[in-house]
């Protein structure tokens, strides 16, 4: 048996929960069952990173009880690189509430703040433009609005084009 093992049921069954955001079988799992808010499923992954991004109930129940924000997979995927890939403005203001790392760059380079480009998420753009890194390139080369530009999405790139104009 490996380390760590133990904690695979619990893990499945909290991941499961968050996954089909199922807030009150989340909180029985973390305050009744005693199951680490950052166990693991049998996948490797957290509860935090297969729950249900629509669920900011589930978001912030995981948060308060100690999951760990930052935690990237084998691709370097953040919960908060899901939460702008999917659009979930209200899972993405909790998840930096409770000290996501917006800067972090996945396996590709990307920022949280290029999947929202590339999504053609305006709103999760807005959020992210004045606390993200506008320089930082993916390993494509390009910055956010360079992104922007190059996918033509003029509205986007008006958003990231006011943030750099403004004086740090």
């Amino acid at each position: 048996m490996q380390p760590g093992n133990a904690e695979i049921p619990g893990g499945d069954q909290l991941s499961g929960a968050a996954a089909r955001g199922d807030i009150s079988e989340v909180r029985r799992l973390l305050h009744h069952e005693l199951v680490h808010p950052d166990s693991h499923n049998r996948f490797g992954k957290t509860a935090l990173q297969v729950m249900m991004f629509g669920n900011v109930f589930v978001a912030q129940e995981l948060l308060k009880q100690g999951a760990s924000p930052n935690i990237q997979d084998q691709t370097g995927t953040a919960p908060v690189h899901d939460a702008a890939r999917t659009g979930f403005l209200d899972t993405l203001k909790i998840l930096v509430e409770y000290g996501a790392d917006v800067n972090v760059p996945d396996a590709s380079g990307s920022l949280p703040l290029h999947i929202a480009v590339r999504e053609r998420h305006a709103d999760v753009v807005c959020f992210l433009a004045p606390q993200s890194k506008l320089q930082h390139r993916d390993s494509d080369g390009r910055t956010p609005l360079e992104l922007a530009q190059h996918l033509g999405l003029s509205h986007i790139q008006g958003i990231l084009e006011q943030h750099l104009s403004v004086p740090a």
